[in-house]
């Protein structure tokens, strides 16, 4: 399975391109503009590895860093313009595994990428393998196996379809706006283009409904967002 990597950084051509170098890689990479949108988004899906930037609006890169790695013990690599060598003391010393300063060459920091997965390696599977089971109903999900089961039956799922399953199912019955799915699955790229999300709804809805059309399991609030319950029990 591919290593899930998280790029926190405001500058939105930089997150396209090096998404796409490590995409090419052979990871799968969520992206985020801010640390509060990489907070949200890391306790409901845990990366292998998060790269951060330091100089972020709003909260920055170093209070981020404590964040994950006392709340979710997730190695930290610092990508940053900032190259004062206080910014790269303060941060090792707060937990981060590595520091790249831009610009930067991309082959420098797959290799980092690879050396801090070595390093931290069965850590992270040992975690990964503690993922509890989430049960919505008849909805059984993995985030371990990456697997769905709706009334015992597999359902084969995307990547992207089962990140937007597991945002819904972190906060079962209650309503998720369209603008924080889009920021938790998708990205800041997408901010901005709600379609995508509509779109991606009714494909799981195909694959989870008995009728698409007259969904029992995830519910249109109307002007708000979506919401996932348990399907009623037939009568």
């Amino acid at each position: 399975m591919a290593r899930k990597i998280l790029l926190v950084d405001d500058d939105a051509l930089m997150r396209r391109s090096l998404a796409f170098h490590l995409e090419q890689a052979g990871y799968q990479v969520h992206t985020a503009a801010s640390a509060e949108d990489a907070l949200i988004w890391v306790t409901q899906n845990r990366p292998d590895l998060v790269l951060l930037d330091i100089g972020l609006p709003g909260m920055d890169g170093l209070d981020a860093l404590r964040e994950l790695k006392t709340r979710h013990n997730v190695p930290v690599i610092f990508i940053t313009a900032r190259r004062r060598e206080l910014d790269e003391v303060v941060g090792l010393e707060l937990g981060a595994d590595d520091y790249v300063t831009k610009p930067f060459d991309v082959d420098v920091v797959l290799a980092r990428i690879k050396a801090v997965l070595r390093r931290v390696g069965a850590p992270v599977l040992s975690t990964e393998k503690q993922v509890s089971v989430l049960t919505i109903g008849d909805l059984v999900i993995s985030p371990d196996s990456h697997s769905v089961l709706c009334s015992d039956r597999p359902v084969d799922l995307s990547p992207r379809l089962f990140d937007l399953l597991l945002a819904l199912a972190s906060q079962p019955e209650k309503v998720i706006s369209t603008e924080d799915l889009l920021s938790q699955v998708w990205g800041a790229e997408f901010e901005g283009q709600p379609q995508v999300v509509y779109v991606h709804i009714r494909w799981l809805r195909e694959a989870l409904e008995e009728d698409p059309d007259h969904p029992q399991r995830i519910l249109t609030v109307r002007g708000v967002g979506y919401k996932l319950i348990p399907k009623a029990a037939e009568q």
